[in-house]
């Protein structure tokens, strides 16, 4: 049981913050243009270092194992904060020293660099989202969408910190070592599992969700206006005073929650909580979703299925449907967000348009993490509709924004961006929720960070072998840049195919799994002691 500063709403509230800060893997795009040109690349070989980067951020599967570890039944989600952060700075560190000429690296060094500074966010992302599921339960959706949206967020707030100190794009990877670093080890302390069966007031988990889309509708104005006006070195220098308030502002929530609930523990009211866990609720949960579950036997559902380690779960076919739906959609928003700033090259955008468009591209990749958490939450627990709908019906818009960019008229690249990045999100949301509720909690984070694999699979296949490889062909014989939008025309065209083809397989996951979801996560829902 929590006690003093330390409570679940301290643990999401550091959670929040370390997120905040720990998406460097999204702004490549800012940076890939000063490795590209002080290596000498051409576009296969950054797209090369943009693989290791996908892999290294995607492939979670060391952080999940690290994260179930449990000595003595207690989970330890500091240890898994240290080690993201020696690997954050194990890995950008050098590669910012390779940039500025002071130890020179070979292009597989570069890659292993870029590798082990994206796997960092692995493992920030992993103690996080693993953390607050445990602390909230009952709200999975809505919690792994605030944890994965701050991620989201990450990468515009780390661009205003790069613009308001104007920083250059070499130094802004010294950045990316120092900054999330500090920022872990600073707050790894209070990130940790509490018990889930204590009563917890609802508004306060709002009041997270409210900052969150306040920060993203604050930071999509300051990009906007940036673009528009030219903004003043000391409106610049208030704008991101503003910014961090608004960071830090869980702090505030945290110190209001401990007090209402410090007040509540000396005089409890039932009609001021919300979401609540008792013991005797969460036993009469069990028993009901056993008994629940038995209907359904016949169909694999039954309680001890849900509780599977990963090799359990990679010999479901729901698991392997999951994977292959999300190395489509997954693997070709890594493509467009890797390849964006060569895109609006291509297009005739100029560098500020392009890093306004890595910036917009956090936006739109919160909204779509932060919507699909909460509005899929709304719809099990009014209607009992399965998560994995909702990875079909973004698939498919998916495929609408890969064909917008593909035409390559004015502004198709702003409207296709919008659309890929909302769906790119959204899938980050609900992958981890379909996981919990479909292989259960025990091993979450490693079956999740096994499934997130699929994304530098996909990206692989997409953005080296398909982007890069067309990118290169169809520029000049002997230049390394490309003009026209003849450039990525047929890459993207390809992607829209592969959307289509990955909403078809979650629709599938959809319909096996959508008496599931009725019969056993929504009456385990409705169990649950609520307002």
């Amino acid at each position: 049981m929590a006690s003093g500063t330390r409570t679940r709403w301290s643990a999401l509230a550091a959670s929040a913050l370390i997120q905040c800060f720990a998406g460097s893997s999204y702004c490549f795009g800012v940076y890939s243009p000063a490795l590209k040109s002080s290596q000498g690349y051409d576009q296969s070989a950054l797209d090369a270092v943009a693989f290791f980067k996908d892999v290294g951020a995607n492939v979670g599967i060391l952080s999940g194992v690290l994260a179930a570890w449990a000595p003595g039944g207690v989970r330890r989600p500091w240890l898994v904060l240290l080690a993201g952060a020696a690997l954050c700075a194990a890995g950008y560190l050098p590669m910012w020293l390779a940039v500025a000429g002071v130890a020179p690296a070979t292009l597989p060094l570069v890659c292993f660099y870029m590798f082990l500074g994206a796997q960092a966010q692995t493992f920030l992302n992993t103690a996080d989202v693993v953390t607050a599921v445990e602390n909230f339960p009952d709200r999975r959706g809505t919690v792994i969408g605030i944890m994965k949206g701050f991620l989201g967020l990450s990468g515009a707030i780390l661009v205003q910190v790069h613009r308001t100190l104007r920083i250059d794009p070499g130094s802004f990877i010294l950045m990316l070592a120092v900054l999330p670093t500090a920022i872990t080890l600073l707050l790894m302390y209070f990130v940790d599992v509490h018990s889930a069966h204590q009563r917890y007031n609802k508004k306060f988990l709002d009041a997270f969700s409210l900052i969150a889309v306040t920060l993203a509708g604050y930071l999509m104005v300051v990009i906007i206006c940036d673009q528009v006006f030219v903004i003043s070195s000391a409106v610049q220098s208030v704008c991101f005073v503003i910014l961090l308030l608004l960071v830090m502002s869980p702090v505030a929530v945290v110190v209001k929650a401990q007090k209402t609930e410090s007040k509540q523990r000396e005089e409890p009211s039932l009609d001021e909580t919300t979401g609540l866990f008792r013991e005797e609720s969460a036993e009469d949960s069990e028993n009901a979703s056993s008994s629940t579950a038995l209907v359904v036997s016949g169909q694999d559902m039954s309680p001890d299925k849900e509780n599977l380690n990963v090799l359990q779960a990679m010999c479901k076919l729901n698991f392997w449907l999951l994977f292959l739906a999300m190395a489509c959609g997954m693997g070709s928003g890594l493509a467009t967000v890797n390849n964006i700033s060569q895109i609006g090259g291509s297009l005739g955008y100029t560098s500020r348009e392009t890093s306004t468009l890595v910036s917009l591209w956090s936006i739109w990749n919160f909204s779509g993490r932060f919507g699909a958490g909460y509005i899929s939450d709304q719809f099990l627990r009014s209607r009992g509709v399965g998560r994995p709908f909702f990875i079909a019906a973004t698939l498919l818009v998916m495929s609408a924004g890969h064909a917008i960019i593909s035409f390559g008229f004015p502004a198709s690249l702003y409207i296709g961006s919008v659309l890929v990045g909302l769906c790119y999100g959204s899938q980050w949301a609900l992958m981890p929720s379909i996981t919990s509720e479909i292989f259960g909690l025990s091993h979450f984070g490693t079956i999740f960070n096994t499934v997130a694999v699929a994304s530098p699979i996909g990206s692989y296949i997409l953005s080296v072998r398909v982007v890069g490889y067309i990118y290169d062909k169809e520029s000049p014989h002997g230049e390394l840049a490309c003009t026209g939008k003849h450039c990525f025309m047929l890459s993207f065209t390809i992607m829209a195919y592969v959307c289509i083809f990955g909403s078809a397989v979650a629709f599938v996951l959809f319909f096996r799994t959508r008496k599931f979801y009725r019969r056993v996560i929504y009456a385990r829902l409705m169990s649950f002691v609520e307002k």
